[in-house]
């Protein structure tokens, strides 16, 4: 962590909303993400209509994470190529355009599942693309991590109110009805970010290389620094493990013997949980002290799985999901260190890798725990998930102790360095 961040008083929440252009991110990712929320809703409700499959109508939803990876991948040079608000507002325009060809009722059912594939592959260009312009509108210090702290509470505080809105508006309107209200919120988004916010130049000029190979090039460089790849690391492996019990939810309550209003309840603890934990660190705690409780936290984490081993009943399984969110105060700390480790030209390529990835291994630990519980009692999976994984955090975070800047050689220093220089 750079000195003047570790040392200045917390500026708070207030302060990052003081800045109009973020006031302007802010309302657009309110808009679009609860846009979003609804319109998967109502595109899986279209696709179960149409098909009657409850197969196709899962994969709906499985497929607003699996293409990240490949937008993730591929696409991540246009984060440093192009300038940030052009590239930000094109792709609220492209998501705008391919929801509205989901309202036509010609579009069949291969078609709404690859529009579907497209919105997921620029999502996470979108959202590294972001990151990294708030380092341009806050700065790298702590009102970036605050801002990015603020966006998350908006992501998690929106999938419990999205769903709850999609849900209203499914009864008053049909499937197509409420995917309108996508098309109308993406447009607004474009509007705001063209329109509130300023227009920088790209971090990298266009160059004779192609976009595929400079997003590649950028992957390698990012994958290729040991710090970088540490911190990676650590945001990408807990939350691996932390999706067990949600993606298991509807199986447990079935195995204790609950209603469907448990179901609910199941599915908001966690997100309360860390609502509230990004809420009290952000606001009450110095950036030092985020710094310092990163580590420790990322550690033990997970540990509150590990209740579900005594097969706990509805009102300890609550307490235990709420703690596991509030293991996601160290992301904060964390931000700081991200943004401190990866040079100013690489980060939107960096931060749109962080976002695939995380997104992608999220999926692959609900599909791995859902096949864990073909074979093992539920209740044993999600416990195993909160053993094994606190193996997997302290050992990554051993990792990370051990690439902390003072801590590595001078010939490692010397490396990362170099790599660095190769990406100017």
């Amino acid at each position: 962590m750079s000195q003047g961040s570790a040392t200045a008083p917390p500026a708070g929440y207030r302060a990052v909303f003081a800045v109009t252009e973020f006031r302007a991110v802010f309302a657009a990712h309110l808009l679009s993400l609860l846009g979003v929320v609804v319109s998967e809703l109502a595109l899986t409700v279209l696709v179960y209509d149409l098909t009657g499959s409850p197969l196709l109508s899962a994969l709906t939803f499985a497929l607003g994470m699996l293409p990240y990876v490949i937008g993730g991948t591929l696409f991540a040079g246009v984060a440093d190529r192009y300038p940030a608000r052009r590239v930000l507002v094109v792709c609220d325009l492209v998501c705008a355009a391919c929801v509205a060809v989901m309202l036509v009722p010609a579009t069949p059912v291969a078609g709404l599942l690859a529009l579907r594939c497209l919105v997921a592959a620029v999502a996470p260009v979108f959202t590294g693309t972001r990151m990294a312009a708030l380092t341009d509108i806050l700065g790298d210090g702590d009102l970036y991590v605050l801002g990015r702290s603020l966006l998350r509470i908006v992501s998690q505080s929106a999938m419990l109110i999205g769903f709850g809105a999609g849900g209203v508006l499914l009864t008053v309107l049909s499937p197509r009805g409420a995917i309108t209200v996508t098309v109308v919120t993406f447009l607004c988004s474009a509007a705001l970010l063209r329109f509130g916010t300023r227009d920088r130049p790209a971090r990298l000029g266009s160059g004779s290389a192609t976009l595929l190979r400079e997003s590649l090039s950028g992957a390698r460089l990012v994958l290729g620094d040991r710090r970088i790849r540490a911190l990676l690391l650590l945001f990408w492996l807990p939350a691996m493990f932390v999706v067990a019990p949600e993606a298991l939810a509807a199986p447990y309550v079935a195995e204790i013997g609950a209603g469907p209003a448990a179901l609910g309840l199941l599915l908001c603890a966690m997100a309360v949980g860390h609502v509230g934990a990004e809420l009290f660190v952000g606001s009450a705690l110095r950036p030092r002290t985020r710094s310092r409780i990163v580590l420790p936290v990322a550690a033990v984490g997970l540990l509150p799985l590990v209740v579900y081993v005594v097969r706990p009943g509805l009102p300890l399984a609550l307490a235990a999901l709420a703690l596991a969110g509030t293991g996601a105060a160290y992301v904060i700390g964390l931000d700081q260190w991200f943004v401190d480790a990866v040079p100013p030209e690489l980060r939107g390529r960096a931060m749109t890798l962080l976002t695939a990835g995380l997104m992608t291994i999220q999926g692959a630990g609900m599909a791995l725990a859902g096949l864990a519980a073909e074979f093992f009692p539920v209740h044993h999976v999600v416990a195993g998930s909160g053993i094994i994984g606190t193996v997997v955090a302290l050992l990554v975070v051993t990792e990370v102790r051990r690439t902390t800047p003072g801590q590595m050689s001078d010939t490692e220093r010397r490396d990362g360095a170099d790599r660095h220089m190769t990406s100017r």
